[in-house]
Order: C-alpha cells, then sequence, then structure tokens
C-alpha cells in the first residue's frame, strides 16, 4: 500500500466547519498542522479513542511522518473494521464524533477506508485545536 501524504487538501473540509464558527482564522490552522506540541496532542488521541475498543495504534518516533503513520495504521485497521466488525466501526466513529452522514459524501479518488481514515485524522486534529482554543480563551 502507498502512504497517502498528508496535504493542505487534506485539511479542507474541516477548516471550513472550524471558520464556520470563527474559532479559528485559517492561518492559525495552518500553523497548528506542524506544531510538535499538537500533532503529539493529536496522535494521543487517536490513540486514545481506538485503545477504548481495544485497537492500537502507535505513536510514530519521527513527528514529521506522524500524520503519515497514523493514516496508514487507520487505514488498516478501518479496512478490517468495515469487512469484519461494521457496528464496531459505527461505535468508534460515534466516539470519535464523525457524523457518519459525513462519510456518504467519499470522493472517488479514496477507498472507502481511505476516506474514513483521513476523516479520523482530521476530526482528532480539530478536537485538539478546539481544546487548545477555549483553554486559551475561557
Amino acid at each position: 500500500m502507498v502512504l497517502k501524504r498528508w496535504t493542505d487538501d487534506d485539511f479542507e473540509i474541516c477548516k471550513t466547519s472550524v471558520m464556520k464558527f470563527n474559532l479559528l482564522p485559517t492561518s492559525e490552522i495552518e500553523k497548528f498542522k506542524y506544531n510538535e506540541l499538537i500533532i503529539k496532542e493529536t496522535a494521543l488521541q487517536v490513540i486514545k479513542d481506538f485503545a477504548s475498543f481495544g485497537m492500537e495504534v502507535n505513536f510514530p518516533g519521527d513527528i514529521s511522518y506522524a500524520y503519515e503513520s497514523l493514516y496508514f495504521q487507520l487505514t488498516r485497521i478501518i479496512a478490517e473494521l468495515l469487512q469484519r466488525e461494521p457496528e464496531k466501526l459505527s461505535a468508534l466513529l460515534y466516539q470519535i464524533d464523525l457524523d457518519e452522514s459525513r462519510l456518504q459524501s467519499q470522493p472517488e479518488l479514496f477507498s472507502e477506508h481511505e476516506f474514513i481514515s483521513g476523516m479520523i485524522l482530521e476530526r482528532e486534529f480539530f478536537k485538539v485545536l478546539t481544546r487548545h482554543y477555549f483553554r486559551n480563551n475561557p
């Protein structure tokens, strides 16, 4: 399987929802994408959510490839869940707070497990950003 590089386009969908509420300007979101603390907290959020369902996700040693590594791990897990345990996947998506109706708009470029994995990473990233925003702006 070829790793999909995490690009600016990968964040566009969630940027729109965060900007809709004027929580963070786009320039702030761009800065946070490469912030070491945000990357680590995003990885920890993914690890925590998957662990609550008995699934192991590991944080890579090199944060410069953290998103790619997480994405690769998630695509394998999600593909397995789609095939063998779709009800567990639904519960996981509910835990992550990822609306399954958003998954209906899957672009044709991606397989279902790739698309879901990308959406999970985006949602976890924006959870962390939202937490930081409200922690710093009570």
